[in-house]
């Protein structure tokens, strides 16, 4: 992937309202706008890489890019789930994101356990390969260490 890392910054929207009721994994979505100015070629698919939301600390994540096949979403969306438990609600607030790495493609899935298991791998694929130390030392990237207004950003 030679966009590797990718990183983002946008306004956190509220989404389909299913990832914590459903899944049991809440998420941070970006609006269309955010979702719009990732690269093309940019394959679908589960990545994982770093998180922070304002000016918080900077936490491993999991990212979903793509249609989310089992509910035939209709929009593209781009659903980051942060690996971190966090008090409250966040929407409205910048979250920053660095993207080093790809688990898979998305699939659809025969059942709704099949799609949590295969979420819960993600995560645990997600923690082991964050551990590296190529992928540690984006965490401590400026990128995340900077004031970012609510605009969007790419590099």
């Amino acid at each position: 992937m030679r966009h590797l890392p990718y990183f983002c910054r946008g306004e956190v929207v509220r989404g389909f309202g299913r990832g914590s009721k459903e899944l049991g994994v809440p998420t941070a979505n970006f609006s269309e706008q955010v979702v719009e100015s990732f690269p093309s070629d940019i394959s679908t698919g589960i990545y994982y890489g770093w998180a922070c939301v304002g000016s918080g600390d900077v936490h491993k994540m999991v990212l979903s890019i793509g249609w989310n096949p089992f509910y035939k979403n209709t929009k593209k969306s781009v659903e980051t789930h942060i690996i971190h438990t966090f008090k409250e609600d966040f929407y409205g607030e910048i979250l920053s994101i660095a993207i080093v790495g790809y688990i898979r493609p998305e699939k659809n899935f025969d059942s709704l356990d099949a799609l949590i298991a295969a979420i819960q791998e993600d995560i645990e694929e997600a923690k082991r390969q964050l551990d590296l130390p190529e992928h540690l030392k984006v965490k401590e990237d400026n990128f995340f260490h900077l004031p970012g207004g609510k605009i969007v950003e790419n590099r």
